[in-house]
């Protein structure tokens, strides 16, 4: 049995939501439009200071989308320097940080 594309959006959207806040810098706007363009279900809130992003069940940063934006090398541990705030299951590994919540796929 196969699932359609909408039924999985559908169910992903069902699942609790994740959110990570970034500093707002010339550095995180490439890893905020990385986040946006990996994770198509995630909503951006703008604030002075932060940017919020809330995603239904997964958030991935992939380190490749980063790199392409950055043209540089870019390790997934600078994440840190500009964290703020996260809510769900951390899964950080040299190539994606994932925050996670509810049952993955």
């Amino acid at each position: 049995m196969s699932i359609t594309t909408t039924a999985a959006s559908t169910a992903m959207q069902d699942r609790p939501s994740v959110f990570i806040a970034l500093q707002t810098n010339d550095e995180t706007r490439q890893i905020i439009d990385a986040i946006l363009a990996d994770n198509p279900l995630a909503t951006v809130a703008e604030f002075p200071a932060m940017v919020k992003i809330d995603a239904p069940g997964q958030i991935v940063i992939h380190r490749s989308s980063v790199q392409d934006r950055m043209g540089r090398d870019w390790d997934v541990q600078e994440l840190h320097l500009n964290l703020i705030s996260l809510s769900g299951n951390i899964d950080e590994t040299d190539d994606a940080f994932r925050l996670t919540r509810g049952e993955t796929a």
